[in-house]
């Protein structure tokens, strides 16, 4: 029987879900929380949507065994490569995935325009375009799709406010401008990593007032909803007795997940480092 006082887990394959995770520690303050960062594996981006499922789902059984009431996939090309199979096989727990937040970007822009910033899997991914071609009929916004390559690797480098990140920013950013966009959808739990990089462009660029739309609140209280509907929230009191914690798992160096809690978000929390199965097949055998 699962109780309020088990942890809930959460993962990404690198630091961007810690853009997810600070808003579930505001919104959940008395939660314990786990958070795995696959940076072993990573980036997802590149690999076969087969290989990012079976990953997924061996996550969800790491996180399962460590007691986790509940799972947030807080990584865009995860939820869209795997996030219908995790549910299919952890039935009635409260699973919650990311989506870029293409409906309320499309009631706040006034151009009618709206850019979305992302990685190529995410805006290849079915799901995705389904979703885009409902929102356009039901608001007739426009969507300006704009691959973000390499810029997840940046952030994961810890270059949040290099020169070259600036730069790689500035060629993406630009031409959706150019086309009329008046409002930005961070398509990549990343991404808010760097919002005050993008803001600083916006600002060069003579448009400071382009909404940015970061659906890492959303995330947070839909959690909210789905624990409170299987009575599952924990609340200081007799039946959480100890405080509210977060762990963090990575699948590369605890060091590095260690620096990444500390200039974030902040904190410290003890990391451990973990190895994963591979899923079958990878890595590819190269050509002879």
């Amino acid at each position: 029987m699962t109780l309020p006082d088990a942890p809930i887990g959460i993962f990404d394959s690198g630091v961007g879900g810690l853009s997810v995770l600070r808003h579930i520690q505001a919104q959940l303050p008395h939660e314990r929380l786990l958070y795995l960062a696959d940076t072993g594996f990573a980036p997802y981006g590149d690999k076969p949507e087969h290989i990012v499922v079976e990953r997924v789902l061996a996550i969800g059984d790491f996180l399962l065994a460590q007691g986790a009431k509940a799972l947030v996939v807080a990584c865009n090309t995860a939820t869209v490569a795997a996030v219908r199979e995790l549910r299919e096989r952890h039935p009635g727990m409260p699973i919650v995935g990311v989506e870029p937040g293409l409906k309320p970007a499309a009631s706040l822009t006034r151009s009618g325009k709206v850019g979305v910033l992302a990685t190529e899997r995410t805006l290849r991914g079915a799901k995705f375009l389904q979703l885009r071609d409902q929102i356009h009929r039901d608001s007739g916004a426009e969507f300006l799709l704009q691959p973000c390559v390499g810029l997840a690797d940046q952030i994961e480098f810890g270059e949040l406010d290099s020169s070259a990140t600036s730069a790689m920013l500035k060629r993406f950013i630009m031409p959706l401008l150019a086309e009329g966009a008046d409002t930005l959808v961070l398509g990549c739990t990343h991404y808010p990593l760097v919002r005050a990089s993008i803001e600083r462009v916006l600002n060069d660029a003579g448009r400071p007032g382009v909404a940015l739309v970061d659906t890492g609140d959303a995330v947070a209280r839909q959690l909210a909803r789905l624990l409170a509907g299987a009575s599952l929230l924990r609340v200081r009191g007799a039946c959480a007795p100890l405080p509210a914690s977060l762990t963090g798992y990575t699948s590369a160096s605890a060091t590095a997940l260690t620096a990444a809690f500390r200039s974030l978000l902040g904190i410290d929390p003890p990391v451990h480092e973990v190895k994963l199965p591979l899923p079958r097949g990878w890595p590819p055998v190269p050509a002879s």
